[in-house]
């Protein structure tokens, strides 16, 4: 039992040390709208994000896009160690009792 505690110690030490490199990160799916859609003509890209419980849209600029790929990329990725982070405390929290 205590060599298992040990060892999800160490995975979420491991997921600690992840969360301090991530850089800037933004919630949201980025997606091609267009203002004639059947012709594919007047593309734009859209941001869909929700914060403080509020549905919000941004229009993004084309030269902004790969950045905010990257940013929403971060945010997923930030979202998936958060969520085994909590897992690991749940199983360790288990264990101990």
């Amino acid at each position: 039992m205590p060599e298992k505690l040990s060892r999800i110690e160490q995975k979420i030490a491991n997921i600690k040390n992840e969360l301090m490199s991530i850089q800037q990160m933004r919630p949201g799916s980025l997606t091609k709208q267009y203002q004639k859609p059947k012709e594919k003509k007047g593309g734009f890209y859209q941001l869909s994000y929700t914060h403080h419980m509020k549905s919000k849209t941004e229009y993004v600029r084309r030269e902004n896009v790969e950045d905010l790929r990257k940013q929403i990329a971060e945010y997923k990725r930030f979202r998936r160690l958060v969520q085994t982070w909590t897992d690991l405390a749940i199983e360790y929290s288990r264990l101990k009792m």
